[in-house]
């Protein structure tokens, strides 16, 4: 596999030789005016945002034993604590190469520093629409993985889809086309405020190690994805997008060392669909995935090869104001399936319902309130009969700049 994979890049990397040659104008999204590069070097042209997360979880809280492995690491630990610390810097540094690099400042809620994604875009036309995408970055898996935590609503991404890909991001090659007129929509989705996932693509493939982002790769195998997603905008100015994505690859579990096992490398796949509603103002998103993947078996204490399922709906309202927005939400989320990235691929049998609100008093400052029903059950060897159930109030100040 690797063999073919290296012939792709070989063609690939010839024809962007070809396209850089016959030279062109523009960004990653061509603007509609330049500047010549004689004026302005490369590093004027890096750009620096980002944002930043605090949350407290211990409101209301039901049962202290509830767990969340989903989630942040302050779920039932009390206290205040940073998400997100994150700074971006990203740009067009040359005529066809896009630059975009975003540490985390507060990874793992140890608050030490990670790299999130470091990649780079290479435009194969002078339109942008076909790019090639190298470095790490987030696996084109679902809506709300792409999404960023910056515009998603929920706190915390969902168990069924977000099993995937741990982080949702991994180091690879991804081709991406879309014609300019959707990168325009795709653009517009997340600049005006209306919780877009960005631009992935009308059409994505790629190949990745598959163990994830920042863990070294344990086997010579590549993970392969594809993922189509068109947004539509109807005569009424309403935007509706329907995607649908699926990925294989094998997978390398870390097992009990005091369980006997003879197997740590299990093939996997996934695919599913998505669809959204953008909230004009009413809004409407689901996806769900099917697939089979490593999961611990409790009555025989082994992991073993098995199918998975999960998915979730979210409704929303938004509200615009003189400055923000006011969004009320609610999301239930269900998953049945293992966890490839935790031990013995830990089972994992989650139904939770969510109901919260963003208030979004201007550009700067947002504040959500989320009320958390759950019923979580996480087994492996070291506890192959946790089930807990609960409810917890949780509160997120999140800062842009």
């Amino acid at each position: 596999m690797r063999i073919h994979f290296a012939a792709a890049v070989v063609v690939l990397t010839m024809i962007s030789i070809s396209a850089f040659a016959r030279g062109a104008e523009g960004d990653s999204l061509p603007a509609k005016t330049s500047v010549p590069s004689t004026q302005v070097g490369w590093y004027d042209r890096i750009q620096l945002r980002g944002y930043a997360q605090m949350r407290y979880n211990g409101l209301f809280e039901t049962n202290p034993d509830l767990g969340c492995s989903q989630c942040d690491k302050s779920w039932g630990t009390g206290g205040f604590f940073l998400r997100r610390i994150r700074m971006i810097f990203s740009g067009q540094i040359h005529e066809r190469i896009y630059m975009y690099i975003q540490p985390d400042f507060a990874s793992g809620g140890q608050n030490f520093v990670q790299i999130r994604d470091a990649y780079f875009d290479l435009g194969l036309d002078a339109k942008q629409e076909f790019r090639l995408r190298i470095g790490q970055s987030k696996v084109p898996f679902g809506f709300e993985n792409l999404q960023s935590s910056q515009n998603r609503l929920p706190l915390d991404r969902n168990d069924g889809l977000n099993s995937a890909v741990l982080n949702e991001r991994d180091i690879g090659l991804f081709f991406y086309y879309a014609p300019t007129e959707v990168r325009e929509r795709f653009k517009y989705l997340v600049s005006s405020g209306l919780k877009g996932s960005g631009d992935y693509g009308m059409f994505g493939f790629g190949a990745y190690n598959g163990q994830t982002a920042n863990l070294p790769e344990r086997n010579r195998n590549f993970h392969v994805v594809s993922r189509f997603s068109y947004p539509m905008k109807l005569a009424s100015g309403q935007f509706i997008e329907a995607s649908f994505q699926g990925y294989a690859g094998k997978f390398v579990i870390s097992r009990n060392p005091l369980t006997d096992f003879d197997q740590v490398e299990f093939p996997e796949f996934r695919f599913g669909p998505t669809f959204v509603i953008y909230p004009q103002p009413f809004g409407l998103q689901a996806e769900f995935n099917w697939g089979r993947g490593p999961q611990y078996n409790p009555e025989t204490n082994d992991v073993e090869d098995a199918p998975l399922k999960g998915g979730y709906v979210l409704a929303s309202y938004m509200q615009k104001t003189s400055k923000g927005a006011i969004i009320p939400f609610t999301r239930y989320h269900y998953y049945s399936g293992g966890k490839k990235f935790e031990v013995d691929a830990t089972r994992h049998r989650v139904s939770e319902l969510e109901l919260g609100v963003e208030w979004q008093f201007h550009k700067a400052l947002e504040l959500v309130t989320m009320y958390t029903i759950s019923d979580r059950s996480a087994q492996n060897s070291l506890d192959p009969l946790n089930r807990e159930r609960g409810g917890l109030l949780r509160i997120q100040a999140q800062v842009n700049f």
